[in-house]
C-alpha cells in the first residue's frame, strides 16, 4: 500500500528551507525553529473566513443539543482529544459535548498504533458508539489531508447528514473535499522535513483554541472574560474562583470562599449573592 501513496506534491512534505541540521549549531536549530514558529499565526489569519464560518455552523446545532467531535490519527488525533477533555473543566460543560476520537483508540494517545490511520471505516465505527444525530457536528483533522481513517469519517457522517469540518495544512485535499466547512492552514515545509508535529501541528491547536472557545462563549459559557463555569477541581482553580468572586462582588475572600461551597461554581454564587441582595 504505501507505494500507491503519493507525497511529492503535498506542502506539509516539502523540503525543508534549512540543510545539514545535524551540522548546525545548538543555537541555530533554535533559532530555525523559532523562526519557522513565527509564520505560523499568518497562516492561521488567513483561514480566519473558513473558521468562522465553521463556527457559526456549529453553534447552532449545539444549542439545540447536538454535539462536537473530533476525529484524527496520530498528533492530530492527539490534539483533538486534548481539546476536547479541556472543555468540561475550562466551561462546566458535560463530558459528551465535545469528544475526542484517535484512530486506534485511546491507547493511540500514548503510543502510536501500527496502520490505524489506514482504516477507511473504523471512525465511522468509533462515531456510532455516541448515537450520533443530525444536531452533531464532526471536524476531521490532518495535517496531510489525505488520512484515510478522517476521510472515511468525514465521509459518512457527512452522508448521515451530519455537519462536517476539517483542518488540514495543505491546499485542494481529499479531506477538504470531503468535508463541508474545510479550514486549510498551509504553513510550508517544516524545519526538520515532513515532521507534521511542529508547525502543522502549532496550527492545528491554534484553531482548535479559536473553535472550542469562541463556541463556548457564543454558548453563554464565559461572562465578561471570566470562566464562570469551570470546575472547581484542584486549590489552584478554588482560588482563582475566589479571586473571581471577590471582584465581581466587593465580598472577603471567606465569604467568597463560603458562597463556593455552597454553590459550586463562580457563576452561581454570583447570582446567588445578588439575588439574596
Amino acid at each position: 500500500m504505501s507505494d500507491e501513496i503519493k507525497l511529492d506534491n503535498l506542502t506539509t512534505e516539502a523540503s525543508s528551507h534549512y540543510q545539514n541540521l545535524e551540522q548546525m549549531s545548538l543555537r541555530q536549530i533554535l533559532e530555525g525553529i523559532n523562526n519557522e514558529d513565527k509564520t505560523v499565526p499568518y497562516a492561521v489569519e488567513k483561514a480566519m473566513p473558513q473558521i468562522e464560518s465553521l463556527v457559526s455552523e456549529i453553534v447552532p446545532r449545539m444549542k439545540q443539543g447536538g454535539r462536537l467531535f473530533y476525529i484524527g490519527a496520530g498528533t492530530s488525533g492527539r490534539l483533538g482529544v486534548v481539546d476536547a477533555s479541556e472543555c468540561p473543566p475550562t466551561f462546566g460543560v458535560p463530558f459528551d459535548w465535545v469528544i475526542g476520537l484517535i484512530a486506534g483508540g485511546d491507547g493511540a494517545i500514548r503510543k502510536a498504533v501500527e496502520y490505524a490511520e489506514d482504516d477507511v471505516n473504523q471512525a465511522w465505527k468509533d462515531l456510532e458508539a455516541y448515537q450520533i444525530s443530525s444536531l452533531d457536528t464532526v471536524v476531521g483533522i490532518a495535517a496531510s489531508g489525505r488520512t484515510p481513517y478522517v476521510i472515511g469519517g468525514i465521509e459518512k457522517a457527512r452522508a448521515a447528514g451530519m455537519l462536517t469540518g476539517c483542518i488540514v495544512c495543505n491546499q485542494g485535499s481529499a479531506l477538504a473535499q470531503a468535508a463541508a466547512y474545510p479550514i486549510e492552514v498551509v504553513v510550508g515545509p517544516e524545519f526538520v522535513t515532513g515532521s507534521t508535529r511542529m508547525k502543522a501541528g502549532t496550527a492545528q491547536k491554534l484553531v482548535l483554541n479559536m473553535l472550542s472557545t469562541s463556541i463556548m462563549i457564543q454558548l453563554g459559557r464565559v461572562r465578561g472574560n471570566k470562566m464562570v463555569d469551570m470546575q472547581l477541581s484542584n486549590y489552584k482553580l478554588v482560588a482563582r474562583a475566589e479571586n473571581m468572586v471577590m471582584q465581581e462582588l466587593g465580598v472577603d475572600k471567606n465569604t467568597a470562599a463560603q458562597l463556593l461551597k455552597e454553590h459550586g461554581s463562580v457563576r452561581k454564587s454570583v447570582d446567588a449573592y445578588k439575588a439574596s441582595l
